[in-house]
């Protein structure tokens, strides 16, 4: 039986930089707990899911607009070799890692965290497959490895037998002001998932409405603390213009 199967608590780390891991999670109280078999840490290449010569995983987004998006169908394959626990998606979309957050996760066997790089994870994945979506908080990182690595930590503390003295434990302690809207590339139509019309339209107007629309509906549902913000700052400019 090999480390993992012994391992308490499993992680899976899906991302196109799999020589980030462990970094530092392979020193001090996490990588004592690693060595000691508590946790087994596995990355996976999301390069490895790609479909042609060039191993290609982005594209460009549907809709226009900068950088690229990460193609459902690879991030998909990627999510499916694994099979371990829930998914969660380190995005600023997120709701944000708390502490609460942090001993859900560590009560889990085994959990999957998927890195973005680029703009971001294709929409329609994230819908197919129940991802859970979770920020470290309202900043905007290269991609999401760090992110990850932080809530490994957090997590790991939690487990029995990683804290000397469990006690301490229970003695510790956006640029509009709106969550980012959803993402869409090729292909067009996946698993019966079509890109909203708005995008595929042509029409840059229709398009920027479609997105601020998303983009209001995203934070209101999300992020109510952000929502308050915006709609008030909304209201203020609205009457001073009257």
């Amino acid at each position: 039986m090999g480390e993992a199967d012994r391992a308490a608590w499993r992680v899976t780390v899906l991302t196109l930089f799999p020589e980030m891991f462990p970094g530092p999670l392979g020193l001090s109280l996490a990588g004592k707990a690693l060595a000691a078999g508590i946790w087994a840490l596995e990355t996976v290449d999301i390069r490895d899911f790609a479909r042609d010569k060039h191993r290609s995983v982005d594209d460009a987004p549907f809709g226009g607009g900068p950088g690229m998006v990460l193609r459902p169908d690879v991030i998909d394959a990627a999510i499916a070799a694994c099979g371990a626990g829930p998914v969660v998606y380190l995005t600023p979309r997120g709701r944000l890692l708390t502490q609460a957050v942090v001993r859900e996760l560590a009560a889990t066997p085994a959990v999957t965290l998927l890195c973005g790089r680029y703009e971001g994870v294709d929409e329609r994945v994230l819908e197919a497959r129940e991802v859970d979506e979770i920020s470290l908080g309202d900043f905007v990182l290269s991609g999401g490895e760090p992110a990850a690595m932080a809530l490994i930590d957090a997590a790991v503390r939690l487990l029995p037998g990683v804290v000397g003295a469990p006690a301490t434990l229970a003695e510790e302690s956006f640029e509009r002001g709106l969550l980012e809207y959803p993402h869409y590339t090729r292909p067009a139509e996946w698993q019966g998932r079509r890109v909203p019309d708005a995008l595929l339209s042509g029409h840059h107007e229709r398009i920027r409405a479609w997105r601020l629309a998303r983009a209001e509906a995203t934070t209101r549902a999300r992020r109510p603390d952000l929502w308050a913000r915006y709609a008030g700052a909304a209201a203020e400019e609205e009457g001073s213009k009257r």
